[in-house]
């Protein structure tokens, strides 16, 4: 049985892992624009497809079993590319989510419907940020010269920064004392991030909280419906009962 996992996140690592050590061949994608990412067990291959043709042709061409996404929550481009391509090639589709984060006791949270929205609610926040929505999307807070940011991603940003800036390149998982000591250290007064949910970078909401920091949280975009599942164990429960018969 061929199984494509179409990853990059903790969830898709595992579950490649599991399905490495029960024999079966698993293919994970990685969109590569990571320039060290952490690699999955199995087979993987780098870049796109092709768009949702491409993808159709490969599950075809490979004989693809069951299709994985288990991709960012905010990777919405390739999510509606899977869905389609599921759909051409009749290939059983799930998709893996995390659940995304709750609001507790003593946050003060300001959702924004996307990044865009985010940048809009920060003037009246306070003026030195810290950033940490990914590379992807800082463009969306280029024109907002009068606030200070530490912006925070993997990999160098490769668009337009704020003028008053500094980038820290790092990756999780942070702790909660050294997500406090740099917000201390950096005199951050707002907290922005989407809500990717997890354990990985949560400790940063935990931090905000305990300093009493406003934090701007960016909705997760649409998704197409397909069948869901929060875990991998779940997801191996379902490709068990989804691929069974299935030829290894």
């Amino acid at each position: 049985m061929r199984v494509l996992i179409l990853g990059g996140t903790g969830e898709a690592r595992e579950l490649a892992k599991e399905l490495a050590a029960r024999g079966e061949h698993v293919v994970s994608s990685l969109a590569g624009r990571v320039a060290r990412p952490k690699l999955p067990d199995g087979e993987v291959r780098v870049g796109g497809f092709g768009g949702p043709e491409g993808l159709a042709r490969w599950l075809a061409e490979n004989d693809v079993a069951a299709l994985i996404d288990a991709t960012h929550p905010f990777a919405e481009r390739i999510g509606a590319n899977a869905a389609e391509a599921a759909r051409e090639t009749n290939t059983p589709l799930l998709r893996v989510a995390r659940p995304g984060w709750t609001e507790q006791p003593g946050d003060t949270w300001h959702w924004a419907d996307d990044l865009d929205h985010a940048a809009r609610l920060l003037p009246a926040l306070g003026e030195r940020v810290f950033l940490t929505s990914g590379r992807q999307g800082l463009a969306a807070f280029a024109g907002l010269d009068d606030l200070w940011f530490l912006i925070r991603c993997v990999d160098p940003p490769e668009v337009r920064l704020p003028r008053r800036c500094e980038v820290l390149l790092d990756r999780g998982p942070y702790t909660v004392d050294k997500e406090r000591g740099l917000m201390e250290r950096h005199g951050v007064e707002v907290l922005v991030t989407k809500d990717s949910g997890g354990a990985m970078t949560a400790a940063k909401l935990t931090a905000a909280r305990e300093l009493g920091l406003p934090v701007v949280v960016a909705r997760r975009p649409w998704r197409p419906e397909t069948a869901s599942v929060a875990t991998v164990q779940d997801a191996l429960t379902w490709l068990d009962a989804e691929t069974k018969g299935s030829p290894a």
